[in-house]
């Protein structure tokens, strides 16, 4: 209903009042005396007082109409306000793509003002190289009637590229060409992040495909989730590690600590460096050197533990290489004079805690050098080697047999007896048994000259020097010299014997 048409309706029932006024005073004057007349008159009252009625209900039917309008008038702005500021573009186009609308969002998108975009063909705005997926896409749109969903590159007016998703639907209205609505969304900074998250990882993949190290992912129980290429090194098959348990393999003396380490990451967060030995199906072992790191739990995924590993088994051998040339003798493979000091002090100190005594002999071969002045060097090794077995085989495991230089040794007997004549009977009984041991033929196979190989048999004598201590009665300098005193007066007393230095009573 028109505002005129609201108009005249109001001063038609204006004038409606205004005649029922007068028409009662008329009447009332007149009737008097007149019964018919007053029948009339009732009728006549009868339809004014209708047209009160009707008067009223359109006074009503026109403050509801007011309302309505006012509702209709708001909720079109409210629905200008959510088409033109939605944060997606609203497109409708044609049956040839042209744009027949579109909100101020959609043309924002497309970096043009919206009154020179209506009429323009969309095509117009797709990067060249997707315009073929375009036109298929959107000819297979107007086929169907469902939603159909793809991601197209837009040309932006300012020469930037605009990655955005469609969202699109098929309308048919009456007998009308079909037209398509479009909900356009700029997915540019998601297709940047994705594209940044896939360089990552594609740089992640080629370190841990061509990286030594060894890097796995495990579960919080340390099952397997995931392990690099290196791991073919120690494993035939790296298609079954899946879901295996990860501590398998750790040397048994060793298993309880990675655990307990790993159980630590967990907790703390913090990975923990840790070396280790691994088991290998052939038996052999490799010294391992990890770190772990926890990644936190999101929505998508649980925590896991990142592990990277390196074989350090080249290493250990170096350093125990290393530590043989320090603490051992080369050819006899003894310690040598730097261990034995380091040995002197833990057996004093240990014969402090225990009150029991303890033995150094000296020993020297009596007649070594004719051997290496007739046959060298080499011939003297390998009597100095024998010798050294001989004496291991006398002693104890516990007791310290070293090689002091040349053809000196030494021995420490450690723990004897807490009475001084047992232990002065036990050492004696030892330094016997390594003298005659010594005191046997050797039988060696050389080279000579001509690089032919003959045997010899060679004997060879000791002379042993032995001094008896307890806690620290002397120092191990001191004992050194004590005994090597005692060896020389083996010596002169004919050699092939047995000499000791009893200590005073402490």
């Amino acid at each position: 209903m028109s505002k005129n048409h609201v108009k005249k309706i109001k001063s038609g029932m204006a004038a409606n009042t205004k005649y029922s006024r007068v028409l009662k005073k008329s009447t009332k004057k007149n009737m008097q005396g007149r019964p018919e007349l007053a029948t009339s008159v009732r009728h006549v009252n009868e339809i004014l007082h209708e047209l009160e009625v009707y008067q009223i209900e359109l006074k009503i039917q026109n403050e509801m109409l007011r309302h309505a309008l006012t509702i209709i008038e708001e909720a079109r702005e409210r629905y200008v306000n959510f088409f033109d500021f939605a944060p997606v573009g609203y497109i409708t186009l044609d049956c040839d793509a042209s744009i027949d609308e579109i909100n101020l969002t959609g043309a924002s998108m497309l970096g043009e003002e919206r009154g020179k975009l209506i009429h323009h063909n969309f095509s117009t705005y797709v990067a060249p190289e997707e315009r073929g997926h375009w036109q298929h896409y959107f000819l297979t749109v107007l086929q169907y009637d469902r939603k159909m969903t793809c991601e197209l590159a837009l040309h932006h007016r300012d020469g930037k590229q605009l990655q955005v998703q469609l969202d699109c639907l098929r309308l048919l209205k009456d007998d009308k060409a079909p037209v398509m609505r479009i909900a356009m969304t700029d997915i540019t900074v998601r297709k940047q992040a994705e594209e940044a998250m896939r360089e990552q990882e594609e740089f992640f993949r080629m370190i841990t495909e061509n990286i030594e190290d060894f890097i796995a992912v495990l579960d919080l129980d340390g099952k397997r989730l995931y392990n690099s290429p290196s791991y073919a090194k120690l494993f035939k098959n790296l298609e079954n590690l899946r879901g295996t348990d990860s501590f398998a393999e750790i040397y048994p003396d060793d298993r309880e600590h990675v655990i307990h380490a790993f159980r630590e990451t967990i907790r703390t967060g913090h990975g923990l460096q840790i070396e280790y030995r691994f088991l290998l199906e052939d038996g052999s072992i490799r010294h391992m050197e990890s770190r772990g790191g926890l990644i936190q739990s999101n929505k998508d995924h649980d925590s896991r533990v990142v592990v990277i590993s390196r074989d350090i088994t080249e290493r250990k051998q170096a350093e125990e290489k290393i530590r043989n040339l320090a603490f051992y003798d080369t050819l006899t493979q003894l310690p040598n004079r730097r261990m034995l000091d380091d040995r002197m002090t833990q057996a004093m100190a240990s014969s402090k805690r225990s009150n029991h005594y303890s033995a150094l002999m000296f020993l020297d071969l009596d007649n070594f050098k004719p051997l290496n002045d007739l046959y060298g060097h080499s011939a003297g090794d390998m009597l100095l080697v024998e010798a050294a077995r001989r004496i291991i085989s006398c002693v104890r495991e516990m007791d310290t047999v070293a090689r002091f230089g040349g053809d000196e040794f030494v021995v420490m007997l450690t723990e004897l007896d807490v009475n001084r004549e047992s232990s002065i009977n036990q050492a004696g009984i030892v330094a016997e048994k390594i003298r005659n041991a010594l005191a046997q033929p050797y039988r060696l196979t050389i080279t000579v000259k001509d690089n032919t190989e003959i045997s010899i048999e060679h004997h060879c004598t000791s002379s042993i020097g032995v001094v008896m201590f307890i806690n620290h009665q002397y120092s191990p300098n001191d004992l050194l010299k004590r005994a090597d005193k005692e060896m020389y007066r083996a010596k002169e007393s004919g050699r092939n014997r047995v000499s000791f230095s009893i200590p005073e009573r402490p």
